[in-house]
């Protein structure tokens, strides 16, 4: 018994030692170095309205308002007087420099009339924003001070996922809260954010907390907090952090023009599928599909086509369509590069002037109408009519025609009635389509389980679409 007892003793002793060794971090001497650093940020929206009169003896501002006004008749529009309303948000921040350059979320400042930063030793200073980019969520702040701690740079390229991270900022207001987890992935491209390449965390992240830093062990900024994955609206597990070394670069344009330029080619691209991989003849799924290109814009001046699939850019690989936005947007303007693309089953290298993006772009819709003649599906699924000389000549189109309708195996796609199919491209041959004939010629060559690719045109846009299997279409 006594030897039982004793090894019980001895294996508890090893663990606890093990443990000890090879537990969780502990963030405390971080936090202590470099939590005064993080900066807590309120800001003040003034916007005019009009308060309801009330026949009530009560303030708007009474708890009794409220109650009472529930059983009270609606005012009619345009009745009350003119007044302000204050709107309050809370955000995060850090300390670039010692003279009060501090970084933060461009959506934390966005249309603010007032924005204050409180440290934590509770002195507060109205800031002044000396810029905000919303492609990239970065926004830079000056206080009138000195001799502030600042924080540390690291280099989010060595970061490893797995790697453990932590968070300081002021989720709800409770200032230098800290939260810990790991890097779940890097490279994260999301929805309307193709400037960014996001590193993902299971680092507790909410409203408040944007803005803030996001550290490595070392005790380095690797990232600015920016946003979460949810759908309760508070955190799920899932955070996403702007990598610091695209932040400084954004925030070095701000300090020193106030605004960010980008550099842009003129194109709209699509990410490669495996069944367009097949499609454009491609050994594997990569690079970004080229749907459309803009007139008179850099890749066409370049000699770009619709349907070149671009696989590298000024020496960088393209692997996802994501890449190339980031990466030609870090692109300074005037800069020439040298592309690589795909077309019709070769490469083929074209030099390219990356030109200067727009502040503010905006995409025109043209609808595209047209009398069917032609009213039977095909062995796609789609019910296609021939553009009339008028429609080809607004549409400024050669070729191409118009979907009148949907069905079969084309109506678990993106297509849309008042589509434009310009062009079938199957194994790397694409083929214009001019009529209804040879629409339904070339699709007859097909077997049933063949795929298909359709160049489609909606409005302005130009998008690929690969449908799966073909029919016999309607009898």
């Amino acid at each position: 018994m006594k030897k039982i007892l004793s090894a019980v003793l001895l294996f508890a002793l090893t663990f606890g030692a093990m443990a000890q060794t090879r537990g969780l971090p502990d963030f405390t001497e971080l936090v202590e170095k470099h939590g005064a650093a993080v900066v807590n940020i309120s800001t003040t929206q003034v916007t005019k309205g009009r308060s309801q009169q009330s026949p009530l003896p009560f303030d708007e501002d009474d708890p009794m308002f409220d109650l009472f006004r529930r059983f009270m008749p609606p005012q009619g529009p345009g009745r009350g007087s003119p007044r302000e309303f204050e709107h309050r948000s809370l955000g995060s921040g850090f300390i670039l420099s010692a003279d009060g350059y501090i970084m933060t979320n461009a959506h934390v400042v966005d249309a603010a009339d007032e924005v204050v930063v409180k440290l934590t030793d509770k002195r507060e200073f109205r800031a002044k924003v000396i810029g905000a980019d919303k492609r990239s969520d970065v926004a830079l702040l000056k206080i009138d001070a000195s001799g502030l701690p600042t924080v540390k740079l690291g280099d989010p390229s060595v970061l490893k996922v797995g790697e453990w991270v932590l968070a300081i900022g002021s989720p709800f207001g409770f200032d230098n809260s800290v939260t810990a987890g790991i890097v779940s992935a890097k490279g994260r491209a999301l929805p309307q954010e193709n400037y960014v390449p996001f590193i993902q965390t299971d680092v507790a992240i909410n409203p408040g907390n944007s803005g803030g830093p996001l550290f490595n062990m070392k005790g380095e900024v690797i990232g600015v907090n920016s946003q979460i994955y949810s759908r309760s609206g508070g955190f799920m597990g899932i955070s996403f952090a702007i990598p610091i070394d695209l932040a400084m670069d954004i925030q070095n344009q701000l300090k020193a023009s106030g605004r960010v330029s980008r550099g842009r080619m003129g194109v709209i691209i699509q990410e490669v599928t495996k069944e367009l991989a097949e499609s454009f003849g491609l050994s594997k799924a990569q690079g970004a599909l080229v749907s459309s290109v803009e007139k008179g814009g850099p890749a066409e001046k370049a000699g770009v086509e619709p349907g070149d699939v671009i696989v590298r850019f000024d020496g960088k690989a393209i692997n996802s369509s994501s890449d190339l936005p980031r990466i030609v947007g870090m692109t300074r303007p005037g800069t020439k590069v040298q592309i690589g693309v795909w077309r019709k089953g070769s490469g083929k290298d074209l030099e390219l002037v990356v030109a200067e993006m727009p502040a503010d772009e905006k995409q025109a819709a043209a609808k595209a109408k047209a009398k069917p003649i032609e009213q039977s599906a095909n062995r796609l699924g789609l019910v296609v009519s021939e553009l009339t000389p008028e429609q080809r000549k607004e549409l400024k189109l050669s070729t191409g025609l118009l979907i009148e309708d949907i069905r079969g195996n084309a109506a678990r796609t993106d297509l849309q009635r008042g589509d434009i199919v310009l062009a079938l491209i199957s194994k790397g041959v694409t083929t214009e389509l001019r009529t209804v004939e040879q629409f339904n010629r070339v699709l007859s060559q097909f077997e049933r389980n063949a795929t298909v690719t359709l160049l489609v045109r909606r409005g302005e846009v130009q998008t690929f679409v690969t449908i799966k299997g073909l029919n016999g279409g309607d009898k």
